[in-house]
């Protein structure tokens, strides 16, 4: 029979226990699924700084069996302060607890700081509007960002304020399970008017910064993923020699993996890249037939960043369970060209 004397769960404090019969081949395994909100990962991290005691004597090994009776003391550091700084930015909180947060992210917001822009990043700005709740992920006092959308992509983001989160999210997102749809649009459009894309995705040998889908993935390193779209609207017809099919088209995108660039790549395979987008975008002239062929053209060239929206996201809560599922509208900048465009 195990017993377990916590005497606070807030970092800072110690915790301990004794090992029962039965506790398991390692102590870091033991320990991780006694105190879910730490991983396995930071239980090591603890042990290699020392925090970890049986008995009053150290424990210097993460791969230690549990010994039987015996009394373990973790010692929980406060969280280090965050090397992002705080900064007080606008962002649209859609739902927020002592868990976990959801952004309706702007475009031009990066998700988190990297070399070169260190500031105006969503963790800047989540640091300034919830830091004092943060109770650590992985001991640093920060957002625990588990998913991504691009810096010039708009829409939903849900971000761990604790370790426990962090680890729930994590395995949603590993496990594909949730929702995630987003909405696109188009030059040209895809043949089918709805379809799932599954192929592997590689990076490609021309550009590095870009994934393509692999020609040969039996010898082509890549991961495997998967897209369900389908047509919402479709808008005008081409001119020249792609006569009689859509100009452009509104796109609906159910994202049953979550790779990097995964919807801009694939649509760009189907030849309909997203409208605006600088790196998969085609640089070739936007022609239509009809009339307003020239105010579409303008609007499409104009566009400053890939049409591509976050629209709905659905998750289990990870710590109390409840099923969740939030939406976002499209942003007024994709609401004005799909109106030009309507208009073809």
């Amino acid at each position: 029979m195990s017993h377990e004397d916590q005497d606070s769960e807030e970092p800072g404090e110690t915790r301990t226990a004794v090992a029962p019969d039965g506790a398991g081949d390692r102590v870091d395994v033991w320990l991780a699924q006694l105190w879910p909100d730490l991983s396995r990962s930071r239980v090591q991290g603890l042990i290699g700084a020392g925090k970890l005691s049986v008995d009053g004597a150290p424990v210097t090994h993460a791969k230690d069996k549990p010994r039987a009776g015996a009394r373990y003391a973790l010692i929980l550091p406060p969280p280090e302060p965050a090397a992002p700084q705080p900064e007080t930015l606008p962002i649209t909180v859609v739902y927020e607890d002592a868990d976990l947060i959801v952004i309706d992210k702007a475009s031009g917001m990066a998700m988190h700081p990297a070399p070169g822009s260190m500031r105006g990043t969503l963790v800047n700005a989540l640091l300034a509007h919830c830091g004092d709740s943060l109770s650590g992920i992985g001991g640093v006092a920060r957002p625990g960002i588990v998913h991504r959308i691009d810096k010039d992509t708009t829409g939903l983001v849900v971000v761990a304020k604790h370790d426990r989160a962090h680890q729930g999210l994590a395995k949603l997102f590993a496990k594909h399970n949730l929702e995630r749809v987003y909405y696109a649009v188009t030059r040209g459009a895809p043949k089918e008017r709805a379809a799932r894309i599954e192929n592997r995705l590689v990076r490609s040998g021309e550009d590095r910064r870009k994934y393509v889908v692999a020609r040969d993935p039996n010898t082509e390193a890549g991961k495997n993923a998967i897209t369900d779209y389908w047509t919402v609207e479709s808008f005008g017809q081409q001119a020249g020699a792609s006569a009689g099919r859509p100009a452009a088209a509104l796109l609906e995108c159910r994202l049953h993996t979550g790779r990097t660039h995964q919807i801009r790549a694939h649509l760009t395979h189907l030849g309909a890249p997203l409208v605006g987008d600088p790196l998969y975008g085609k640089q070739r002239a936007f022609k239509a037939e009809g009339q307003h062929t020239d105010e579409a053209a303008t609007a499409v060239a104009a566009f400053p960043r890939q049409a591509l929206h976050a629209a709905v996201l659905g998750f289990k809560h990870p710590v109390t369970g409840e099923e969740m599922r939030f939406e976002s509208a499209l942003p007024t900048d994709m609401e004005a060209l799909i109106g030009v465009l309507r208009k073809l």
